[in-house]
């Protein structure tokens, strides 16, 4: 990273994804992604701890490769598109040290107008120059949710006794950021 006390880096959007996988029927796995992410990291070299991270994920984006049930989860049964377009996450601290690898992201996560504090495992993958002479960073985020912690409580039970959509959600990110001059 640069010899500043402080840099900051935007999310390539084109080199950023966030996926993420639920428990459908309780027999199997429902995976898909949100296509549109912007974001920020603010770093802090002398306290990497007090590193700041800022991201908007555009609800509508949503993409499980079926047209049907991603307009459901576009709906008022899931993430209600219409009256909360985004998803957002404020870093509130970071745990352990980001240039040895591996730290935890702790913050404020926002969706549909419900915030909760969420921990996110986090590894820094590598930096270095692209192509163009940008200097880039990568980074792999992991996490578990609750979807019913965010207002998203549509279920069906099912005639074998188990419901539709499980509420443990596992999210990914990978991310790609450039670091601006």
């Amino acid at each position: 990273m640069s010899s500043k006390q402080t840099t900051k880096w935007t999310l390539d959007p084109t080199h950023a994804e966030v996926g993420f996988s639920v428990r459908h029927m309780m027999i199997a796995t429902v995976r898909g992604r949100f296509g549109a992410i912007t974001g920020t990291v603010t770093v802090d070299e002398q306290n990497p701890q007090s590193s700041k991270v800022d991201v908007a994920i555009d609800a509508a984006s949503i993409d499980t490769r079926q047209e049907m049930r991603d307009n459901h989860l576009r709906s008022p049964d899931f993430f209600d598109v219409a009256q909360f377009p985004k998803l957002h996450f404020v870093s509130k601290r970071i745990d352990g040290d980001p240039r040895n690898g591996e730290f935890r992201v702790i913050g404020d996560l926002t969706i549909r107008d419900v915030t909760r504090e969420v921990e996110l495992k986090a590894t820094l993958e590598g930096e270095g120059k692209d192509p163009w002479g940008n200097e880039r960073a990568g980074a792999e985020i992991q996490g578990v949710l609750n979807r019913k912690d965010f207002d998203m409580k549509f279920n069906q039970a099912l005639g074998s006794g188990n419901l539709l959509v499980g509420d443990k959600v596992r999210v990914s990110l990978d991310v790609s950021a450039i670091l601006k001059k």
